[in-house]
């Protein structure tokens, strides 16, 4: 308990200021250095995470980062004497310098800054028949209402299902591997179909047999199932403070929204339902409203 008793006498040092002294003091704290054994790990570049550290506070700060639509609220872990803010970056993110707003106790806000740095990410070039690129007409309409319903379910944020660990100054949210198999397809590969760019890869790629368990990497609420056009059967879990995954291509769902699932609780089996080449199961994990990359989230 090394750490968390120098986090107390840190905190009760503070108590001990005057005032004038107490915001210099806490700024000190914001920029303490993160424990290498906490999950998910930092990267803070497109597609992975910054974990930026509130200080102390007798309750949960509420932070937010600027979206397009508004302000996306943020996934905040912790306890009284350290707070720290979780923010999923997205891929199209450009580097450079970035801030979340943190409430203050008086009613005002504060600007925090972190930097994003450059990451430069595979690219794949393919030749297919034309007819595989291009949507028809009712495919792009099926598509379309597709993409209105999962906006809604992308924006749910909740209370965290993770409480705090025993000696534990931060909790953790290391997620176990949804199924076994090999990792075939790396989180932000971008395809250029005949020319065309897609979007990035926004999950990982997990290869394995038909029928093969999927299971829960984190204690959590189905919120979402169905067959969608692109993702086939899927599954939705909210794990809290808008942290998502997302379980696609499956051969069978075992779940209905409502249901709550422990880590490891079964939740379908992989299968090549959707628009896929072969079985395998797509994990995404979301966090903010924003994919990042899952492997941040394993400890190997």
């Amino acid at each position: 308990m090394p750490n968390r008793r120098i986090a107390l006498l840190s905190t009760l040092s503070l108590l001990a200021l005057p005032a004038s002294r107490l915001s210099a003091a806490t700024a000190k704290i914001t920029h303490a250095p993160q424990p290498l054994d906490a999950w998910p790990q930092a990267l803070q570049v497109p597609g992975g995470i910054a974990r930026l550290s509130l200080g102390p506070a007798a309750v949960r700060p509420v932070a937010h980062l600027a979206g397009e639509g508004g302000d996306v609220p943020l996934l905040v872990l912790g306890d009284m004497l350290e707070w720290t803010a979780l923010v999923g970056i997205a891929l199209a993110t450009k580097p450079g310098r970035a801030s979340i707003s943190v409430q203050t106790e008086g009613g005002g806000q504060r600007q925090l800054g972190y930097t994003v740095a450059a990451k430069r990410y595979a690219e794949q070039r393919l030749k297919v028949a034309p007819g595989t690129v291009d949507l028809s007409p009712q495919d792009a309409a099926r598509y379309e209402r597709e993409r209105v319903h999962l906006a809604t379910v992308m924006a749910t944020f909740t209370e965290p299902f993770i409480k705090p660990l025993p000696n534990a100054s931060l909790q953790s949210l290391r997620m176990a591997v949804p199924t076994p198999g090999r990792r075939s397809s790396s989180f932000g590969l971008r395809r250029v179909f005949n020319g065309q760019a897609r979007n990035p890869h926004s999950g990982m790629d997990i290869a394995a047999g038909k029928g093969t368990p999927v299971i829960a990497p984190l204690p959590g609420r189905v919120i979402d199932t169905g067959d969608y056009f692109f993702n086939g059967n899927t599954v939705w879990l909210d794990h809290g403070a808008g942290l998502l995954s997302m379980m696609c291509h499956l051969s069978a769902v075992d779940v209905k929204p409502g249901d709550v699932l422990q880590t490891g609780e079964r939740l379908g089996a992989v299968g090549a339902t959707g628009r896929v080449t072969g079985p395998h199961l797509h994990w995404g994990v979301m966090l903010n409203r924003t994919m990042v990359d899952p492997a941040l989230f394993l400890s190997a």
